[in-house]
């Protein structure tokens, strides 16, 4: 099946990807295709949905006094990474005065399904880490969460912590970014390509202490969230809007009449 798969791909006369990261990754692994380079067409974001959304009320979810709110977005899934950010929020509280560490929350917002044995371990397993840390007042977990949460959330928050390493894109981060909200990602994968480290976000190395020297910006400078969200939402509007993946496919549908 493998090299069925390989062997029509090559038939093809236009070859589309996600990102560069995922054009390498073809290369590598259809090594009989290695001369082809496919073309990046970025997925887009559809904006509509957020222009139009009547925000839920975070009341509930972020304790009372709570300053800097960091959020994570993401799967109950280990090969996410999540245990990342609890780290980096572990190696924050060191980093800063009783004062401003007693502003800091982190709320890890997840897709959640009961039948998927993956998720119900890992979630537990990340609740016992956090009461291991000694960090229960400091995170709030968010399973299945709806779409008016996901906007309200990211109006809300300081930055996303977007924990996954080698993600062949990755749309969290656009919607961040879109959100006027800054993002802190591992610097691999489709986030090299998404966030522009130090103008839309930090790029860092998937290391709780680099991740926290990120986070750690935000609160010393809090103008950075708001410098560095305008850069995102229009680097979303340049990039990656249905204008600008429309004439993306143009060319590549125009070089196949060439």
């Amino acid at each position: 099946m493998d090299w069925i798969e390989e062997y029509t791909t090559g038939m093809a006369d236009c070859i589309l990807v996600n990102s560069r990261f995922t054009a390498a990754v073809f290369k590598e692994t259809f090594k009989s295709l290695s001369h082809i380079d496919p073309d990046v067409l970025y997925p887009s974001l559809n904006v509509t949905s957020f222009d139009s959304a009547v925000p839920e009320n975070l009341d509930d979810l972020v304790p009372k006094g709570k300053k800097f709110l960091f959020l994570s977005i993401n799967r109950y899934e280990r090969k996410k990474n999540l245990t990342l950010a609890l780290d980096a929020l572990g190696k924050l509280r060191g980093r800063l005065t009783s004062q401003d560490w007693d502003k800091v929350h982190l709320i890890m917002a997840g897709g959640y399904d009961e039948r998927v044995l993956e998720n119900v371990e890992h979630y537990q397993e990340l609740k016992e880490m956090v009461q291991q840390s000694d960090l229960g007042q400091c995170v709030t977990f968010l399973r299945s969460f709806s779409d008016t949460q996901k906007i309200a959330l990211l109006q809300g928050c300081t930055c996303v912590l977007y924990t996954p390493s080698n993600e062949h894109f990755g749309i969290v981060p656009l919607e961040a970014m879109y959100m006027q909200c800054p993002v802190i990602a591992v610097n691999s994968g489709g986030p090299l390509e998404s966030v522009v480290n130090g103008v839309t976000g930090f790029l860092c190395e998937p290391d709780p202490v680099h991740f926290s020297e990120a986070m750690e910006k935000f609160i010393h400078e809090p103008s950075l969230k708001a410098t560095m969200g305008l850069a995102g939402r229009a680097r979303v509007k340049e990039k990656f809007s249905s204008a600008a993946f429309t004439e993306q496919l143009y060319q590549c549908v125009t070089k196949l009449l060439v």
